[in-house]
């Protein structure tokens, strides 16, 4: 008995192990019901084409048949009190290549409860001998999927599961080393709230369903700028973006492992990154590159696209464009979008790059050189742009190419270059410029709906700017 969807999950405790805690009130303020988020202790996978081998510290937990792969997961139920009247186990698939199958596998229980996540091998393996939870079918690329455990899950304890398949082609999750927003969860539900406990939790809303994405552009460098907007991102689930200038000065790889790597880094495993002009004073950009890897597009290029949800496209460009061969009208970039535009069948286009179209930042000035991108971005009605560049927060009405008000096809661009780097400046303010701020740190929280955005500027602790709206799809 089992029941499964795919959902977007509202953020999940940081620590392993932790809980959020969301209370369910009934009329005249009276609570009734509590539900508890727990992530795992330990989780882990073994295959059988490398007996020998411990994947306790990777980022992915595999399950298939050819070769064999097996995956444990265990959790530590604590602090809830009340009957147990719901337990849901949910994973999210991998957001890579080849992490979807026909079969997400089987669910059993599992006796025992001391396997070691940094011990297990194929040769040392816990047994999976309890019985059947529920079995998932097909899965798809970077979705949510969830289990009813409710027969398992009854209280306060310690619960292991471990999953297999019997199909070739097998699925990839996240495992809880990929971060908070993409860790399997433990999701029980009692009938009265928890006792209080000395530690603070976390009320939030049910998940909506909608995609998130979540990010900024001018993040890393030697001050706190960065350690505050990743504080953001560890309580804002969904895809992370970054705008370019990902770390300061020069992008080396020293860089990014001394100032990235701590803050926004923790995320790595979710974001898909922008490369801007500092990731570029390393040569080839090699710093950025070697970082974040497979994830930021072929080197050399740096511009590629993916699908969020069902109706949205996602297109990351390279506005780098003397290291690109150009971004003019012609120029293989510029072929490349036309091409991926008019391959994409989603009827929601987002746009990001480093460099801003238009900017009223005292720093830098709107670059023309991207102009062809956003002329072919209009012709393909796309929705909306998103940059960095300038360290402030801006943002625009849908328009034209031209920067002329266009309320039918026009564009919604942003400026974000609110990420962690030393604020600038408002020069001359652009007409169709709706609302700036320069001195608050903070990311952008985009909810894709199904023919809509939802925009959400977040400010860091301690301040009070933010920005929010929604605009139609063309």
């Amino acid at each position: 008995m089992f029941r499964r969807k795919a959902f977007t999950a509202a953020s999940a405790a940081v620590a392993a192990g932790a809980a959020l805690i969301t209370a369910v009130t009934v009329s005249g303020g009276v609570a009734n019901a509590a539900t508890t988020t727990f992530t795992p202790v330990a989780d882990t996978y073994v295959d059988n084409s490398a007996t020998g081998t411990n994947y306790g510290t990777s980022a992915q937990l595999g399950v298939d048949n050819s070769p064999v792969k097996r995956m444990f997961l265990r959790f530590t139920v604590s602090g809830v009190s009340g009957t147990v009247t719901g337990a849901k186990l949910r994973v999210h698939t991998d957001d890579v290549a080849g992490s979807e199958s026909p079969s997400g596998g089987t669910f059993k229980r599992m006796s025992n409860n001391t396997w070691s996540e940094t011990g297990t091998t194929w040769n040392a393996q816990p047994s999976i001998d309890g019985a059947t939870l529920g079995t998932l079918g097909s899965v798809a690329r970077n979705a949510w999927y969830e289990i009813d455990v409710t027969s398992y899950v009854t209280g306060n304890g310690t619960y292991s599961i471990g999953v297999t398949s019997s199909n070739n082609d097998g699925a990839d999750y996240d495992s809880r080393e990929s971060g908070s927003a993409t860790a399997p969860q433990l999701v029980v539900t009692t009938d009265t709230v928890p006792s209080p406990s000395p530690s603070p939790t976390v009320t939030t809303p049910p998940p909506s369903g909608d995609p998130v994405l979540v990010g900024a552009g001018d993040i890393a460098d030697s001050g706190s700028g960065d350690t505050a907007t990743a504080a953001l991102l560890d309580n804002i689930p969904g895809t992370v973006f970054t705008l370019g200038d990902n770390v300061y000065t020069n992008g080396t790889a020293s860089e990014f492992n001394t100032y990235y790597d701590p803050t926004w880094g923790r995320h790595k495993a979710r974001t898909r990154p922008v490369a801007g002009n500092h990731d570029y004073n390393t040569s080839n950009a090699s710093g950025y590159f070697g970082y974040f890897g497979s994830a930021a597009g072929q080197q050399g290029k740096g511009y590629y696209s993916y699908d969020v949800g069902s109706n949205w496209h996602v297109v990351v460009l390279n506005s780098n464009c003397s290291a690109i061969g150009g971004c003019g009208a012609g120029s293989a970039q510029e072929q490349w979008l036309r091409s991926d535009l008019a391959a994409s069948g989603r009827p929601c286009t987002v746009a990001m790059w480093h460099h801003p179209r238009f900017t009223s930042g005292s720093n830098h000035a709107p670059d023309t050189s991207v102009a062809p991108l956003v002329q072919a971005l209009y012709d393909n009605n796309a929705d909306l742009i998103l940059t960095g560049h300038n360290h402030q927060y801006e943002r625009f009405a849908p328009i034209n190419p031209s920067n002329q008000l266009d309320s039918t096809r026009g564009i919604r661009h942003f400026v974000v270059g609110s990420g962690g780097a030393g604020h600038y400046s408002f020069g001359t303010i652009l007409p169709n410029s709706e609302v700036r701020n320069s001195d608050t740190y903070g990311v952008l929280k985009l909810t894709l709906h199904a023919n809509s955005f939802t925009w959400q500027f977040v400010p860091q602790s301690g301040k009070t700017f933010t920005d929010s709206g929604t605009t139609n799809c063309h």
